[in-house]
Order: structure tokens, then sequence, then C-alpha cells
């Protein structure tokens, strides 16, 4: 590293993004913060001539851009951590919560520790009965990936040197244990606690910021908001602004700060009401996760996830009892706590990661030159090896070469011999999975072994021999059960989006009963270099070889199983009606085109050729009637919108806050009954659009119940983190 690095000090990431449009101002500012010749060159911020290259796109491609991943040590017994399978978190006693200082409750000032919000709906309002309460502190602690010991290797699959935190060098074939992982976590776990929570019973979580405490004291590392605050999103509760987790809400209406810091609290209130009182409008599985401007990637890559399965008691239709109702699969226990927990029901959720080498470069410019000057970047960081590795500026996305189910990479469960319902959840940073479930009669080889190389290692796995043995039918998207069930060999998921479904652990695809002891992994077969898009899809190109196992299933024991898989066609739930004359709504449609900008940096994802601005409601691009209507409803009203994705051969997974919607048209198709091969989930509700390269897709949603402002981002997180996300608000 030149020496001229060194002297490289503190300044705003935005006011270096300002350097391209700065001129002579640029240049004394270089001047005057030390930053030499050799500093600058290093990044491509100087001409060939040596002149001061004071351009964006020198900005993005020579400062920002550094596509140096690490590559994770290979783990070397995968397939033997048992999945964790996350118990029910029992609420906060009525007489425990009484005596708090302060209390939750619908008055003015109750709705947070700065006093100044309220709730806009307490459940009375709607009839419901006071919410049920859980407290959740956000806290730093530490996570393990994998009991397994790991070989640590290079870009090339060979073994490398190694390092700890006191400085010691290992030599290349030293075989070693990996460290702890700083996290900031819910109750200080990865993923978070799990709420079970039921439609006609609210809940309230009081989340409470601890994020200043260091009781291990532990190294951070430079990634994760800087000043330690949060918010918190129930991913897409139907919920009011003030308790929606919005990025911007604090800046606009709430507390009149970016987020929640330290020693700080919220109650968010979750009414567990659907949008309208319409029953069919229920869904079935939310998580929760930070959503602080800006720094949303780096938070939920730390670990702030948790999960919110929710279930519908009405009729008994899916209560998790599979002896009533739509017989889906779960054994229900009540809890003498308050809280239940339902058996043969898993969430699964999938996260990427790398793991620091000690030997890549950290040169983001978020980090030592900005906001975490203690990070001495760029800078090597050795003391860091084998922890939790984090690039906020990447051109593409960020993903990861760990993959990770319920935090544990590579883990086993055993299974009884009967149906499962399981509930999927993307929560990586960037990254796009397609699922299979594969037998192997050799079993896992790790990529290094086979011969693969830099972007093959990523999954560190392969059955090459893999064949799909067994199908899943599908009951539900992000938007609740399915209108009737879907049989799939295969899946994807992307970021944010959630699908579950049925696996019947007592035969084979072809009639053959299993037997104990047999095993069955759960494969992904997509491969997602970057995070610009997959570079193979059984949609488009499949690669014969790319079979990464993530999640072992051993067969067990027999075990009773009163649930059924739904017949074809069987109805789950009905969907709410189009308006027969929702075509007219298409000349006055919003449009909202998502597109990779030219400043980079902070700045480099736009929608409409604008960046985010929190405290302005995002206009519409000019539609056939003419007009260019802010995105702005009135309460209670419904209407089209588009979402485009601008090209450049990225794929963006689009998010819109509050309440689903239903796809209407892709590509200028109908889909509303024939759906669309390559996205099926376009018959049922979702809360994300996922557009492939060039697409456009017009949606029908409404904007019922509440008033305020809301956001609408790519899930990218990596692009949602740099301005691909707009203000919208529902007005009385």
């Amino acid at each position: 590293m030149p020496d001229d690095s060194a002297n490289a000090g503190p300044v705003s990431r935005r006011t270096l993004l300002r350097l391209g449009a700065a001129g002579g101002a640029g240049a004394a500012l270089v001047a005057a913060q030390g930053w030499g010749a050799p500093f600058l060159a290093q990044r491509g911020l100087l001409s060939a001539d040596g002149a001061f290259a004071a351009t964006s796109t020198a900005l993005s491609d020579g400062f920002f851009y550094l596509e140096k991943f690490p590559t994770s040590p290979l783990i070397i017994s995968p397939f033997t951590d048992p999945l964790p399978i996350p118990r029910a978190l029992a609420p906060v006693l009525k007489s425990a919560y009484s005596a708090w200082s302060n209390p939750p409750g619908p008055g003015t000032g109750q709705q947070n520790s700065l006093r100044n919000e309220r709730h806009q709906c307490w459940p009375g309002q709607i009839g419901y009965p006071d919410p049920i309460v859980y407290k959740i502190d956000v806290l730093l602690r530490t996570h393990a990936f994998t009991t397994s010991q790991v070989l640590p290797i290079d870009a090339d699959g060979k073994p490398t040197a190694s390092f700890d935190s006191a400085g010691t060098t290992y030599s290349p074939g030293t075989v070693r244990t990996l460290p702890l992982s700083t996290i900031y976590g819910f109750n200080g776990t990865f993923p978070g606690p799990m709420i079970n929570a039921e439609y006609g019973k609210p809940a309230l979580v009081r989340f409470e910021n601890h994020l200043d405490e260091n009781p291990l004291n532990l190294d951070r590392q430079d990634f994760g908001s800087p000043d330690w605050s949060f918010l918190t999103h129930l991913h897409n509760g139907h919920t009011a602004p003030e308790s929606d987790g919005n990025p911007h809400y604090s800046m606009v209406s709430g507390p009149k700060h970016p987020g929640f810091l330290p020693q700080l609290w919220v109650d968010n209130l979750y009414l567990n009401w659907p949008a309208g009182g319409d029953d069919r409008e229920k869904q079935s599985f939310f998580w929760f996760h930070d959503h602080t401007m800006d720094h949303t990637g780096s938070n939920v890559y730390k670990g702030l996830v948790g999960l919110y399965p929710i279930y519908d008691p009405k009729n008994g239709m899916d209560m998790g009892d599979e002896r009533r109702g739509l017989r889906l699969p779960g054994v229900r226990t009540d809890n003498p706590d308050g809280s239940f927990d339902v058996k043969y029901d898993i969430p699964l959720a999938f996260s990427d990661f790398r793991l620091d080498d000690g030997d890549t470069v950290h040169k983001d410019i978020h980090d030592g030159l900005g906001e975490f000057p203690a990070a001495r970047n760029p800078a090597k960081h050795p003391e860091w090896w084998g922890k939790t590795f984090y690039k906020h500026f990447p051109n593409h996305g960020f993903v990861g070469d760990m993959f990770t189910v319920n935090g544990t990479a590579s883990p086993v469960l055993e299974v009884k011999r009967r149906k499962y319902r399981f509930r999927f959840l993307d929560a990586s940073v960037s990254r796009i999975y397609e699922f299979k479930l594969m037998s192997s009669t050799l079993g896992p080889k790790s990529s290094a072994s086979l011969g693969y190389k830099d972007d093959e290692l990523e999954g560190q796995y392969r059955i090459e021999d893999g064949q799909q043995c067994i199908q899943f039918t599908q009951i539900a998207s992000d938007g609740g059960l399915l209108p009737f069930p879907i049989k799939r060999d295969s899946f994807e998921l992307w970021p944010a989006k959630r699908r579950e479904v049925i696996v019947d652990f007592t035969r084979y695809q072809d009639g053959t009963p299993t037997t104990k002891g047999d095993v069955i992994y759960l494969t992904n077969v997509l491969k997602m270099p970057n995070g610009r898009m997959w570079s193979n899809s059984s949609r488009f190109f499949p690669d014969p070889n790319y079979k990464v196992p993530m999640l072992k299933f051993v067969i067990g024991d027999n075990a009773p199983d009163d649930s059924q898989i739904p017949a074809p066609q069987m109805p789950l739930r009905p969907l709410p009606p189009l308006p027969n004359n929702w075509r007219n709504l298409l000349d006055n449609r919003l449009i909202f085109e998502v597109k990779r900008g030219s400043l980079g940096g902070e700045t480099e994802w736009l929608i409409n050729g604008k960046p985010f601005d929190p405290t302005t409601v995002l206009t519409s691009l000019k539609n056939k009637a003419g007009a260019t209507p802010p995105a702005r409803q009135k309460k209670n009203s419904f209407n089209l919108w588009e979402i485009r994705n601008g090209g450049g051969g990225w794929v963006h997974p689009f998010h819109l806050h509050m309440e689903e919607h239903r796809t209407v048209m892709r590509n200028g198709k109908d889909v509303t009954s024939a759906g669309n091969p390559g996205h099926p989930d376009d018959v049922s509700k979702e809360d994300l659009v996922a557009l492939d390269p060039d697409e456009s897709v017009i949606i029908y949603r409404g904007f019922r119940d509440f008033v305020g402002p809301y956001v609408a981002h790519c899930h990218n997180l990596a692009h949602e983190d740099h301005a691909m996300m707009f203000g919208w608000e529902i007005t009385p």
C-alpha cells in the first residue's frame, strides 16, 4: 500500500462523489487531504498525463468498484452440523410490561422513546383485542457458521496461508478452527427470534437498541450502520408507516433523526389484520429486518434478520393443525408462556457470506476514508481472518461463496417419513437461488477438488451426479396461500421473496418408497457469480454440473401424519377480484423505471433517473395520458403501477411496502389468467416484482387503511443502499 494512503483523512463519502463536478475545487480538496499521485493513480483518479481525472466514470470505476473478494476457507466436514430450527419467542407478561417505566399503549407519545409519535390505528379501533407484547433487544454479539474445521484456500482452490488476531501467520495446508464472527442480532442471534403470529391477534414488538454496548469487547470490523442506529421493517406487513420501518419516515414525520440510535426504543404495532379486512388478503410468512437508510444491506448481512410466520385460525383454515381446515402439515403445541410451536412446519432462511482471507485489501471509501476511520482502510486485515467480509460498494451487488441455512453452513436435518411444510426465505443481499431436491450416489465433492476456480468455487461443494428425486408442491408465495397448489420440479427464490412448499418424504417421484437412512439434498442449481444476474438458469442456460447441495435431509423413522397434499386445482385461498374495467386504468398508470445511473458511488442506482430523496415523493414518468403524476394515492384507492427494468443486463427484485399486488401484464401480455412460464407466481399475490432483463411489469394494488409515507425499492440491497428507492405516500 503506498504511504500516501495513510494520509487520507476522514471525508464524507458524498463529498467525494461530488468531486467529478468540482473541477478545481475537487483538486484542491485532494491536495488538502494529502492524497498523493500513487494513492490516486491506484484508484484510477489520475489521467495518463497525471492530471486529476475529475469524472464520474473515474470515480466509479477507479475508486469504488475494485471487485476483489476473498475466498472463504473450505469447510472440511460439511453436513454434520444440525439445522437450527427456531422456537417461537415468548411474549412479555402483562404484569411485566405494565410495570415498564414507559409501557406500550395508544396514547400520544407512546410509540417511541422520543415521545413524539402515537399509533395511527390501535387494535380496538378495528374490533381487535389489545396486542400481545414482545420485547426484542438489538445486540452486538458473535456467531458461529460451522463447527467444522476449515482449510484456508485461495481463488485457485489451493491451500494458502492464514492468520489470527494476534498476528500469527499459519503456513499453507494448516487446518484451522473458524473464529466467531461479530454480528448485530435481534436478541443477539442470527437469525433472530421467530414470532409465531395469528390473524386477529395483534402483536406489539418493542425493539430496543443496545448496539452501543460491547460487553464482549468485540471488534466491530468495517461494516454496519456506523452510528449504531437501526430501523425494523416487517416485510411486508400491512402496517401503518410509523411502525413500518420506512427508512425515511423519521426525516419527514416521526422521530426526526435517521434511525433509532443506541438506548432508544420503538414499539412497532403489527395488527395482523388483512388489508381492507378482506380474508382474501391474508398472508402466511413475513420476516423482519433492518431498514436503515444507506446501510440496510450491511446491517442485514451483519445479522439483523428475524422470522414471522402468521397463521389463520378462522375456521381452522391454516392454524398449524393438520387435522383441520386445509390440513397442511403441522402439529401445533400451545405453550404455557403464551407462544405456540408447530412441528413439521419449518422456516428456512438462506444467506450467503464471504469470510476474510486476511490478504484481501479492504478498499471501500465507505469505510476508512469516511464513516469508519478506525477501520484503517485501505488495508489488509489479517486480524479479521475467518470473520465475515463485506464490501459496501461492489458494482454488481454482493454475493458470498459460503451458503447458509438458518445461519449454519451446510447443515443436516433428519426428517421423519411423512410430509413437511417448509417456508423458504431468501435473506441474502443479492443472490438468487433455484432449488431442486436431488439424490446423489457419489455424494458432495469440494469444488476445489473437482478443479474449479474463482467464481466456480461459490457454494464450496457439488454433487455433479445429482438427480432430481422428489417434487415440491408449492402452496404459497410472498403474498400468502396460492389460489391453488403448483407441482414444481424446481423454483427460483429471489432476495426477500418467500415460497412455501410441501415435501412428502415417504416416497420418491417415481413412486418408490423411501427407506430409513436415505439421503436427499436440497440443491441450488442457479449459478450467480455476481449480483448482476445468473450466468445459468434452467429457464435460459442450464449448467448440468452446477449442483450445489445446501441442506442434507436424512430419512428417519415413520411418524404419524394427518396432513394432506392439496390436490391439483384444489382452492387454497381465492384471489381478490380484479375490476372488470382494470384495462381502463392503463393510460393513467404510474410508471417507474429502475436503471443504473451515470454518477456511480452512493447514487449509482436510479429510479426515473433520480436517486432516493427521503423528503420527496417521486414523480411518475409520462404516461399515455400525457401526465406525470406524483406517487401519491388516496386512502382506500386502487391503481395500476408499472415497474420497468431500464436494461443493462441486470435483474431487479423490486419491493413495494404495505400491500401486496397482482401482476396483470408482463412485457405487454395479459397474465391474469394463464400467468407467465418464467414467473409462475404471477398468478398469486406478491410484494416483490421479479424483473428479468429489460422486462416491464404492470401491477394492480390497493392503498388501504392507513395514511402517510412509504417506500418502494430494489431488494438487491446493494442497489437499495445506493439510491434505488423512492418515496410515495397515501393521503386522506
